[in-house]
């Protein structure tokens, strides 16, 4: 659940990440999981809310005046939440896009203004999956051929970024930057080749992509709220993006290659019985891009990360392939690339842990906090590679609007893995390292130097 993060920052945003940086929390009343800094801390603030205050009101922080946001940490509520998006639909924070001309053909969406409101996935939302059935036959029809459960067909394209990044520093002297150098260009490189862009556009791509998600980066609150100012200048250089994407959608009508964007230009949905337009294909595009990046970055990152304090999985991975999946699957519930969204909000009044929320309420629901339930899982804040079920986690949601990119991030994980380990004898941190973290709500490494053998 995306994205390229440019880990160059200027000096007033590192002076600003200085002065906010959380403290570890020693009460409920000192936990903030929404300020500059505060990732390190996250785990332990989840151990309050669990024990003290498993439905957490934020007051005044709802989407009506005077209205409420609860932050909601147990597995159980946030599970119920997502499998019934009817009882808990996703909040409208803006009136619904009003459409002249033929809805069902999607002629209506052509003169389609993008303002801070409306982005070319919001649109395509509004005219090829307005409500549930369609949203389900979306991501089945136009997505999981190519990110969903048909992403295998990427197995060999995977496998050879793989091993072409692996070769590019396998033998330097044993010390790199892992992000830089392998968990960021991993998934740049498969997004631009399974979307059929140049790969001499990854650069202006990455940008793009970090606007894409600076809401989730540099937005304030829980609901990841940008000013005016900040909204407008995203506007304007994602409408650089939409214009590009344009440009290779017109060209791939006409000269469809092997990539998705050519697909999406000569399939029918069978849904609406009918050809895509240019504008929804663009917001296909913006979602993969938006999705496709930062959550598998994020997480090989955090594999890394958890391997060098492990040496003892690192071994056993090594010595036992097969468990490279259910590690992976450890790791997301452990380190969820996106630890909480506040995506879903209250049709009628409910009561959680014996808290009553009222209807029209805004819900943060916090996946880190639910992955780490002790009520679900024994020592928590372990790895397990013998947890059963092991993919329980919500670090992809669960019921119908589950990441439609889950599929493609594994398979890059686990071919991450598969071919990284036999070329390694040893993987630890190397001497300088900060452990800094983005801000936002996600567990974003800016960098991670580690120190490896080569295999003999």
């Amino acid at each position: 659940m995306s994205e390229q993060i440019d880990s160059s920052r200027d000096d007033a945003q590192i002076e600003m990440h200085a002065q906010n940086e959380q403290k570890c929390p020693m009460s409920l009343d000192e936990v903030n999981l929404f300020v500059p800094g505060s990732q390190p801390t996250w785990h332990e603030s989840y151990k309050f809310l669990h024990n003290e205050a498993p439905v957490h009101r934020i007051p005044g922080e709802g989407l009506a005046p005077g209205a409420d946001a609860f932050i909601l940490s147990k597995y159980e509520d946030i599970a119920m939440v997502v499998r019934d998006p009817a009882r808990f639909p996703p909040p409208r924070y803006t009136e619904a896009p009003k459409l002249e001309g033929d809805e069902t053909d999607g002629s209506a969406m052509k003169d389609i203004v993008f303002s801070p409101q409306m982005n070319a996935m919001q649109v395509s939302m509004a005219s090829l999956r307005p409500n549930m059935d369609l949203w389900k036959k979306h991501k089945r029809e136009l997505t999981d051929p190519w990110v969903g459960a048909g992403a295998d067909r990427h197995t060999k394209m995977i496998t050879d970024t793989v091993d072409g990044l692996i070769d590019e520093w396998i033998d330097e002297p044993g010390s790199i930057d892992f992000v830089e150098r392998f968990s960021r260009p991993l998934p740049q490189i498969v997004m631009t080749t399974n979307l059929g862009f140049p790969l001499e556009d990854i650069p202006q791509l990455a940008a793009w992509g970090s606007e894409q998600v600076r809401r989730y980066v540099h937005g304030h609150g829980h609901r990841n709220l940008l000013t005016a100012a900040e909204e407008a200048d995203q506007v304007k250089v994602l409408s650089e993006f939409a214009d590009y994407v344009l440009d290779h959608v017109k060209a791939k009508r006409a000269n469809p290659k092997e990539d998705m964007i050519s697909w999406l230009t000569q399939v029918t949905y069978k849904a609406l019985d009918r050809k895509l337009t240019d504008i929804e294909i663009v917001g296909i595009v913006y979602a993969m891009q938006l999705g496709g990046l930062e959550t598998t970055q994020y997480a090989i990152a955090e594999q890394a990360r958890l391997l060098c304090e492990n040496p003892q999985v690192f071994a056993d991975l090594k010595a036992h392939p097969a468990k490279i999946k259910l590690f992976n699957e450890e790791v997301l519930r452990l380190r969820a690339p996106t630890q909480g969204l506040s995506t879903r909000m209250t049709s009628q009044d409910e009561v959680f842990q014996g808290v009553e929320v009222p209807a029209g309420s805004l819900l943060h629901m916090r996946w880190g906090a639910a992955n780490l339930d002790p009520e679900v899982y024994e020592c928590p804040r372990q790895i397990d590679l013998d947890r059963k079920p092991i993919t329980r986690h919500l670090t992809f949601s669960q019921g119908p609007r589950t990441c439609p990119g889950n599929g493609i991030s594994r398979l890059e994980q686990a071919i991450a893995w598969e071919r990284l380990l036999p070329r390694l004898d040893s993987l630890s941190y190397a001497e300088e390292n900060d452990f800094e973290y983005q801000p936002g709500i996600m567990m974003g490494l800016y960098r991670l130097n580690v120190d490896f053998t080569k295999a003999g």
